[in-house]
């Protein structure tokens, strides 16, 4: 176990570098204020330094909202002031430091409007129903009520966040009008759609679908539902928001 100092106070912190790939990112992002005690306590609770991505998030910010309020990644949480949970509260971390509790399915840190959860694997995958490998991305998509291996580990996905590869990856997700409807909802909110995502009738005419703003709660809540209904298998956790 390392104690925080020893997790904040590194030599080459990751954060000035993130600092500039976010002052030129290709999608428009928001950078929450932070909690610092939040953020400390999560750092210690992760075991990761501030020189990884994952730790300089958490240290030095509440999270970010790309794309307009599309897309959400925790960081230390900002939700005192109206921002996001912080990746302790999504991930359900123990008020006080355990070194025995790790995230049992993985590690969410993000969400997006629909339902998509992002999630940093544990040691164990296979054991928690998910693709990939330990320490890589995997996303669960609402329109196929399946996780995915996205072949890359944090930092990378940031990155990749950040160039503007969201325009392909939402490739038949994103209705007429879809950055006016994120950016109207509050951070607590996501989009429901119906017919549902999974549908036939949803993947032939997406703009023919009628959205509306609910607790995003319920959108993951109506995701899960139906995962273990239709899908392979239960999606297991997909974070607390």
């Amino acid at each position: 176990m390392r104690e925080i100092d020893e997790l904040a106070q590194v030599d080459d912190p990751a954060w000035p570098q993130l600092q500039e790939l976010l002052a030129t990112s290709a999608v428009p992002v928001r950078v929450l204020p932070g909690d610092p005690g939040e953020g400390r306590r999560c750092l210690l609770q992760m075991q990761v330094t501030a020189r990884s991505t994952l730790g300089a998030l958490a240290l030095n910010c509440g999270g970010l909202v790309l794309d307009d309020g599309w897309l959400r990644v925790y960081g230390g949480g900002s939700a005192a002031t109206g921002g996001l949970p912080g990746l302790g509260r999504v991930n359900g971390f123990p008020e006080e430091f355990d070194p025995a509790w790790h995230p049992a399915s993985g590690l969410v840190v993000g969400h997006d409007v629909l339902g998509g959860v992002f999630a940093l694997n544990g040691h164990d995958p296979a054991g928690a129903g998910r693709p990939g490998d330990p320490g890589q991305m995997t996303y669960f998509a609402p329109d196929t009520l399946e996780w995915e291996a996205l072949d890359m580990g944090h930092s990378t996905w940031v990155w990749w966040l950040l160039s503007g590869r969201l325009e392909t990856f939402y490739d038949g997700l994103r209705p007429p009008g879809w950055r006016e409807e994120a950016a109207a909802l509050d951070l607590s909110q996501g989009i429901t759609v119906y017919p549902f995502l999974w549908s036939k009738e949803a993947q032939d005419d997406l703009a023919a679908t009628t959205r509306r703003a609910v607790a995003m709660r319920e959108v993951l809540g109506v995701a899960a539902d139906f995962a273990r209904q239709l899908g392979p298998a239960d999606p297991g956790f997909l974070g607390e928001v």
